[in-house]
């Protein structure tokens, strides 16, 4: 199976770390928060990966190679001018293939299993499969619905509580059928698309989940996790 790691951000909220360093070489614990990612996904049987670099990207080509210290292929779809996320992956496509694969966002922290996502995740007309998780404070009314494994839109009549996207997923290639190719738009609207379609299906991950989105909340993790290193030594 194939992944890509959404990589291609500046990285604004997180400055003035990221002036000089892209966000997704950010350490968490010594290593670069998108090492952590590869690993994961190597143990999940994952033997190619591509990965989208924007700001700095020349950093993460650098620091990450072929890919041949983890025993899995890299390659790299570079981004002259930002595509936003829908249209860095449209981009990716020809590296990725024709199989459904997953897209993991490269400034998330978690220990989900990505073994549990394979090529056959996807069942019947589904174009996506999402993993949700409970909603952060920055996110508080959530993204999208869940109930028996299919995803909804929220609406006004629903009283049952939205999830948060963790930026984990499971997508076809047929999702970007008809996309504008010179576009530059996020993944969202095609995932709520999607939904209103009943194509959209997920999970909901109650395990370690982190959005890396301040240098606040990286140094939460930090601290996090090497209290939990000290503990365990």
């Amino acid at each position: 199976m194939r992944a890509m790691i959404l990589a291609a951000g500046f990285g604004k909220r997180m400055q003035p770390l990221t002036l000089t360093t892209p966000k997704p070489l950010l350490r968490v614990n010594d290593k670069p928060l998108i090492e952590y990612h590869i690993e994961a996904l190597v143990r999940a049987g994952v033997e190619s990966i591509v990965i989208n670099l924007g700001w700095l990207g020349e950093q993460i080509s650098q620091q990450l190679g072929d890919g041949s210290r983890w025993g899995v292929e890299l390659h790299y779809s570079f981004e002259p001018e930002p595509l936003e996320t829908a249209g860095g992956i449209y981009q990716a496509l020809s590296l990725l293939g024709d199989a459904p694969f997953i897209v993991v966002n490269g400034d998330v922290w978690t220990d989900f299993d990505y073994r549990v996502l394979k090529v056959d995740t996807l069942t019947g007309d589904d174009l996506a499969y999402l993993v949700l998780v409970a909603n952060p404070e920055h996110n508080p009314d959530g993204d999208f619905l869940l109930q028996q494994g299919r995803i909804a839109n929220p609406n006004s009549d629903s009283r049952q509580p939205g999830l948060t996207f963790a930026g984990i997923s499971v997508i076809s290639p047929r999702l970007f059928n008809g996309f504008d190719p010179t576009a530059k738009a996020a993944l969202s609207p095609l995932l709520r698309a999607a939904a209103d379609t009943g194509k959209l299906a997920g999970q909901h991950f109650t395990g370690e989940w982190l959005d890396i989105g301040t240098p606040e909340r990286l140094e939460l993790l930090n601290n996090t996790v090497s209290q939990t290193k000290t503990a365990s030594d």
